[in-house]
């Protein structure tokens, strides 16, 4: 009877020792499965070799999106550098492709197209947002991802589940990201490059998962959903994010947007394929909501207590008026003076006052004026649960879900409820970065257009003040008359990441 006993036993071990093996074996990164690419940016020719299509866990439910590109400057497979870059101290690039919340393709070498979150009717519409370059600007749209290989990054890019995917709402999107990244720590000594060194990217949704993806490092809160992905053994924590226009924050994105726009009675929706283009009145019933929603924002602002630089506590009174409200001009102001001194001509705005080439000062009001409305209150949890957002925080049995007590207080739709308040939390990086459970990462780069109206300027203004009253290296522009757009500003996109790395060296 004993010696059956030690024989189960034995072929127990047996069978347990396989399974493991099995399992590292579906995430152990293959040096060998490649595709040699030439690439060229900018009359330059190099090489990359491509891993294309890597499943990044070991119980993907979407394989069409769950995948992941890497990409590795051929240099360092033969032991050559690219400037200071090596196989050993490379740092990795992690963009991502998500907009509107809707599933994404991973990134690749070829040129890059994000999808738009769609206008409130839930029209679907896929238009290039997130890699224009301005505008303003001339010349042909740079690819990011042969931008970063060609100075010596390597790039991994993972796909990721959305909304419209029957198993895509809230979580899934930030759960896949946080899978690849485990999957590249997991993997670090097999794939070129430091793992250590990861700097996420994203614009719009994809900021906001960008941001989130660097607020919520090894948070557990993530952890159950990850095991059941099969996701590696490893941390999710990065080294630092870039997050361009997040659209995040979204319980609390609708009283900002009002507390910036309320009083603006027209509104102009961002929709190119309409055709009319002239703008339309807000309704009594939605001015009477935008004054609820305005109200409500000083209370949420005061609650978090947020510091200026000088240590002063930041506050807005019943009227929505303060030295927060005077902090975000102050970055207003700071990008007029940028584009001041890159010679463009600010005089057609009376708004703005100018002394002896300084901006000194403008007419917050009339810059609103000059920004224009894009929504309609409230902007994000919409009443009839129409927009992308009430979408993402479905179920797998009610497409749609409010994520606001007041747009479940006061919805439209018969029987509505909320969506879990766990959920909603963990798409919102605010309450992550004053967590002691979490990692979050040491540098952060965020832009968000001073004419960009997809979300209120506090949004983004109060996640990096946040994060620099927490210790954490901020880096907040407001770029000049830019729109809703992302990775315009590449040579100093990657002139940032260069200057982070080389600190962490020191």
């Amino acid at each position: 009877m004993l010696k059956r006993v030690k024989l189960l036993l034995v072929a127990y071990l047996l069978t347990l020792t396989i399974t493991c093996a099995q399992k590292i074996m579906k995430l152990d990164f293959d040096p060998s499965s490649y595709q040699t690419k030439t690439l060229t940016l900018n009359e330059k020719t190099f090489k990359v070799r491509a891993y294309e299509k890597i499943i990044y866990m070991e119980k993907p439910v979407d394989t069409a999106y769950q995948v992941m590109n890497i990409y590795i400057p051929e240099e360092y497979f033969n032991g050559k550098s690219i400037g200071t870059y090596t196989a050993e101290n490379a740092p990795i690039f992690f963009p991502n492709q998500i907009g509107g919340y809707m599933p994404a393709k991973p990134a690749s070498t070829e040129m890059q197209v994000m999808g738009m979150r769609p206008p409130s009717n839930g029209q679907e519409q896929q238009i290039r947002l997130g890699h224009q370059r301005p505008p303003e600007s001339t010349g042909p749209r740079r690819n990011t991802v042969l931008e970063a290989l060609s100075r010596g990054y390597v790039v991994a890019s993972a796909g990721a589940r959305g909304r419209t995917n029957g198993d895509g709402k809230a979580p899934a999107g930030i759960v896949d990201l946080k899978a690849a990244i485990r999957y590249l720590k997991f993997n670090d000594k097999k794939i070129p490059g430091d793992a250590g060194k990861i700097i996420s990217n994203g614009t719009s949704a994809g900021g906001a998962m960008s941001a989130l993806l660097g607020a919520t490092g090894n948070h557990p809160d993530y952890e159950m959903y990850l095991k059941a992905l099969g996701a590696a053994n490893a941390k999710d924590n990065i080294f630092a994010v870039s997050s361009y226009c997040p659209i995040t924050n979204l319980d609390h994105a609708d009283i900002a947007y009002e507390w910036q726009f309320y009083g603006i009675h027209s509104y102009k929706r961002r929709d190119p394929f309409a055709n009319d283009q002239s703008p339309q009145n807000l309704s009594a019933e939605q001015i009477a909501i935008s004054k609820d929603l305005k109200e409500a924002f000083p209370t949420y602002l005061n609650s978090l207590q947020l510091k200026d630089r000088q240590g002063k506590i930041l506050t807005l009174d019943g009227n929505g008026d303060g030295n927060f409200k005077e902090l975000v001009k102050s970055y207003v102001v700071a990008s007029a003076q940028i584009a001041l001194n890159s010679g463009k001509d600010l005089s057609a705005h009376q708004w703005i006052t100018i002394k002896g080439g300084r901006v000194i000062d403008l007419d917050w009001n009339n810059y609103i004026v000059y920004m224009e409305r894009q929504k309609t209150p409230p902007a994000f949890d919409a009443l009839d649960e129409s927009t992308g957002e009430n979408q993402l925080f479905g179920t797998a049995t009610s497409d749609k879900l409010h994520f606001t007590k007041y747009g479940q207080l006061h919805s439209s739709i018969a029987g509505s409820t909320i969506a879990d308040q766990k959920i909603i939390k963990m798409m919102n990086p605010m309450y992550y970065i004053t967590d002691p459970k979490t990692q979050p990462a040491a540098h952060w780069r965020i832009r968000h257009g001073s004419k960009d109206k997809d979300t209120g300027l506090a949004i983004s203004v109060m996640l990096s003040t946040l994060l620099e009253n927490k210790g954490y290296d901020v880096n907040l522009e407001l770029p000049w008359d830019v729109p809703h757009s992302g990775d315009y500003d590449l040579n100093e996109l990657f002139e940032w990441m260069d200057s982070i790395v080389q600190r962490k060296a020191k």
